[in-house]
């Protein structure tokens, strides 16, 4: 039976109270607010945040995880992914986001290390570490939001999601949704007594919405599949506790007004991505402008009917790290981004420090108007601005995220 079917077989034939709907999640959602990182480029590369595993190839096709398996001697590929998989994250960082005073980390991982089809050249070995993940964040009081992050055939076509290509293939096959479903309910399963540590599952990372309603249509109805997924893994009528995390889909939140809402839906929350660095007019912004852009999210972040979560933001006001826009694409600040126009070039002078502790506070003021946030990310090569563990380092991120020394930034 399908989740939908299923859903009006209990709406009607069990007359199923907002009571019995109810949910208990590991964590105070809407009353204690999300603070945490992203541990992005661990168990999904990215070329921007660590460069030098891509450098190091010598190949400069190499440009997603997908060819990093396709492109070398596989014995090679596989060394460098568990050197990598044992060293850019270990129970040390799990302890240093706790004391930093944050709740929460998102893990991306790609459907890859659950399972490879015919023809596809993923390289697998992640499992163990998202296990080891979990008890690491158990272990020092952290959430895991577990974050499935690159799906069949790409969501979105970023290097992100594992496979870099011009136009996302997931939606425009049947056979890619169902292999993706099937890996939702395994992680579901994997975690459904354990919702203290991993109280919520995010189904799939940034589907492409702006490719219109081919795309919209199918991530639409992969949310609904998600929700049974996630929220009913026992295979019975019983509910887990585990909170799933939508993704706006690169739309506004009001294209999802009364989207999976009480009483009907419990336990749905949705995740939106805000940054200032991927268009000409965002890196040409001033600093105020910067600012005053974050400020401007408050309202639609506390009108809207599901818990919000700013999943993803930076302090960075460029796009100036080293493959940010993908391997062996340039960047729209310095002019050296396809059809950009040059605009200045980075540098950490005392007033570009402070900046950097304003627009991190009004990003957090004006997220907190939601349900939280997660920075990305935790830690990266040579993109410091980005960098949690870099921001502690050199004093624009507090010690106490709710230290602030700005609190009326926002006016």
């Amino acid at each position: 039976m399908s989740f939908c079917s299923f859903l009006a077989t209990a709406l009607l034939g069990l007359s199923l109270t907002q009571s019995a709907l109810s949910i208990s999640p590991g964590f105070p959602y809407g009353s204690q607010k999300v603070r945490g990182v992203n541990l992005g480029g661990w168990l999904v590369l990215e070329p921007w945040i660590t460069p030098s595993i891509f450098d190091n190839t010598g190949n400069s096709a190499i440009v997603d995880e997908w060819t990093f398996g396709q492109l070398q001697d596989s014995n090679t590929a596989t060394s460098v992914l568990q050197s990598h998989w044992n060293t850019w994250i270990t129970e040390s960082d799990f302890a240093a986001i706790a004391n930093a005073g944050l709740n929460h980390v998102r893990l991306p991982i790609g459907y890859w290390a659950f399972e490879v089809g015919p023809g596809e050249p993923y390289i697998q070995g992640q499992l163990p570490y998202l296990q080891k993940a979990v008890t690491w964040a158990g272990n020092y009081g952290l959430k895991v939001i577990v974050d499935l992050h690159g799906a069949p055939g790409s969501q979105n076509g970023y290097d992100n999601s594992g496979h870099r290509i011009s136009f996302p293939e997931w939606q425009s096959n049947q056979t890619n949704v169902d292999r993706t479903d099937a890996i939702i309910k395994t992680i579901a399963s994997m975690f459904d007594g354990q919702t203290n540590v991993v109280p919520i599952i995010a189904p799939l990372n940034e589907p492409a919405g702006y490719d219109g309603e081919q795309m919209l249509e199918v991530v639409t109805q992969y949310w609904y599949d998600s929700y049974g997924n996630i929220r009913y893994p026992y295979g019975t009528s019983q509910e887990s506790n585990t909170v799933v995390l939508l993704h706006d889909a690169f739309q506004p939140l009001s294209y999802w007004d009364g989207f999976q809402t009480p009483p009907n839906y419990q336990g749905v929350a949705m995740d939106t991505h805000i940054y200032q660095v991927f268009s000409d007019s965002d890196v040409a912004m001033s600093y105020q402008d910067h600012i005053n852009t974050a400020c401007a999210t408050q309202s639609s972040l506390s009108s809207f009917d599901l818990w919000t979560i700013v999943g993803e933001w930076t302090p960075a006001a460029t796009d100036c790290a080293t493959y940010l826009n993908g391997r062996g694409i340039g960047a729209r600040y310095d002019g050296s981004y396809p059809g950009s126009t040059y605009v200045g070039r980075s540098s950490f002078s005392s007033t570009y420090k402070t900046f950097l502790r304003q627009f991190w506070e009004a990003q957090v003021i004006s997220y907190e108007k939601g349900a939280g946030w997660l920075q990305w990310l935790w830690k990266a090569e040579n993109a410091d601005e980005w960098s949690y563990q870099a921001g502690l380092a050199n004093g624009w991120i507090p010690q106490d995220p709710t230290a602030l020394m700005y609190p009326s930034i926002c006016g």
